[in-house]
């Protein structure tokens, strides 16, 4: 019951923690550090132990499959090259950085360790990132980056993690062993993904019950990862492949009744894993901090993190800076905003999940039952990149991005929501015919307004509010509360109020009322 009682109240502090996150304009996963980071010394607090083969499995898979799911391949392509760099150089020279500073600091500690722990440190989650920068409006070349880069360089820091960590393990390798892992992994996991995602794409459509959906999802998504790593693949690659297959594939068939409750659930889900692992990686730190022993070793092992948060830091600033210049020389487009814009994307490599749950899944003990060599100072290091870049940089990049001033002269995603919106109601148009019932009248009225609000040229609407959805809105709001007067009167009943509400719920969703800030 004492642990029942401890997830009721991390789980209500991580959703105060995150309203007050959008409150005051921060990334919640900023503010679900500290909360993390203060469990290692609350008195008498909860001991749980995650399993470290579960860790990568629990935290990654879902998440990883929500933002690939969401991939724009065609932004992707468009933004190959600077994506490209992150992913594989950016990645590499951290990696490469951090191994020379824990080598140089830690003597003892083995090449295969300090590599390990470069790889898990290496990529940034951008998920923290992009919720600042949607609210100050950064450009969309900007931000394409940064989520491909989130999406891919998991994938190349896991495989450096994994080829590290079996070497710490096993022994040293040669480079006829690393090469076929190498092979098999990429274009196995990739092979792999596409497969599972045409096999298992029915399984989607099938299910016209929203639960029996959502056991099916993640159902799959666990199964695949799993699967995967069984057969001695990337569950990265592989599931990035596999999502990417469903987007392209699915969407139509599913009615609006069972994809916003499923959409729902999806966010709900990533947002409680985030929570859990900030709040299981906090509870770590505890017996960490409790065999570090004296002020001096605790002192220490706080020095080689902040040497290793720096190092982080500093390794993203040289190669996106030094990617920037390069660009800015061979462009003919004027490089005032390539240096502005690669100081925000610097600055944007906050850490997250990924690097926690990697952290959380090196083996406590060697096959031979000896302890995994400096496992603790590797957890210990792994939270103070994450914490640090998400205080730190989480905290400060909304106000630097203002201060360089980085911001979209020209929508381009609002202009193309004006064009396809002006398509696919024509389409409606077309679809209603010759037909002149009462209404198809009224229906050919209310899209053709549609049409020519949206094809004029200079339309101001903001990019997720529909043609008179704040009208609407607000008409929407007083037949709802007629409804509640209705039934408090007794006029009509219960089931009736609730026919009458969902309605309008969906009336509101129509108009607008999906979007985050839009007011009736």
């Amino acid at each position: 019951m004492e642990t029942f009682e401890w997830i009721i109240l991390l789980l209500f502090s991580a959703a105060a923690l995150a309203e007050l996150a959008r409150r005051i304009g921060a990334p919640y996963p900023t503010l679900l550090a500290l909360g993390g980071a203060s469990l290692a010394f609350v008195p008498h607090g909860p001991r749980w132990v995650l399993d470290p083969e579960l860790a990568l499995t629990l935290f990654v898979a879902p998440v990883l499959l929500d933002a690939a799911y969401d991939t724009s391949l065609r932004d992707l392509r468009a933004s190959w090259r600077p994506v490209t760099g992150l992913v594989l150089a950016a990645v590499g020279t951290t990696v490469a950085g951090v191994a020379l500073a824990c080598h140089w600091l830690m003597p003892g500690m083995p090449w295969a360790v300090a590599i390990a722990l470069g790889a898990i440190v290496a990529p940034p989650d951008a998920a923290a990132a992009t919720a600042v920068m949607r609210q100050v409006g950064l450009p969309h070349r900007v931000m394409s980056i940064l989520e491909g880069e989130s999406l891919l360089n998991d994938a190349s820091a896991l495989l450096v993690y994994r080829i590290a960590l079996t070497a710490a393990i096993v022994g040293p390798l040669g480079f006829g062993d690393y090469l076929p892992v190498f092979l098999l992994t990429v274009f196995g996991s990739l092979a792999a993904g596409v497969v599972l995602g045409f096999v298992l794409r029915p399984l989607n459509s099938v299910p016209q019950h929203v639960p029996t959906s959502l056991i099916i999802q993640f159902a799959s998504t666990f199964g695949v990862w799993i699967l995967a790593e069984r057969l001695g693949l990337s569950g990265i690659l592989t599931m990035v492949a596999f999502a990417m297959t469903l987007a392209r594939g699915g969407g139509p068939g599913l009615p609006a009744r069972m994809r916003v409750p499923i959409l729902a659930v999806w966010e709900t889900v990533v947002f409680v894993l985030n929570a859990m692992a900030f709040v299981l990686i906090g509870l770590q730190l505890r017996p960490i901090w409790e065999r570090l022993g004296d002020g001096t070793a605790r002192a220490g092992a706080l020095a080689i993190a902040g040497a290793v948060l720096a190092v982080v830091i500093v390794m993203r600033f040289l190669w996106v800076m030094g990617y920037s210049t390069v660009a800015q020389r061979w462009s003919t487009a004027g490089g005032k905003a390539n240096w502005r814009s690669g100081i925000v994307v610097s600055w944007a490599g906050m850490r997250g999940i990924v690097t926690l749950a990697a952290a959380f899944a090196i083996p406590e003990t060697l096959p031979g039952g000896a302890p995994f060599p400096y496992r603790d100072q590797v957890l210990l290091c792994a939270f103070a990149v994450v914490f640090g870049t998400l205080v730190l940089q989480g905290l400060t990049i909304k106000p630097l991005i203002r201060l360089l001033k980085v911001r979209e002269s020209d929508d381009p995603v609002a202009a193309e929501v004006r064009s396809g919106r002006t398509a696919v109601y024509r389409a409606l148009i077309a679809s209603i015919g010759d037909e002149d019932s009462l209404h198809a009248r009224l229906l050919r009225k209310e899209y053709q307004a549609v049409v020519d609000l949206n094809a004029a040229d200079g339309a101001s609407e903001p990019l997720g509010e529909v043609p008179g959805g704040p009208l609407r809105r607000r008409a929407i709001a007083a037949a709802r509360q007629k409804a509640v007067e209705l039934r408090s009167r007794e006029v009509i009943g219960d089931l009736a109020y609730r026919i009458l509400v969902q309605e309008l719920d969906w009336a509101e969703l129509a108009a607008g009322g999906g979007t985050p800030g839009t007011a009736a």
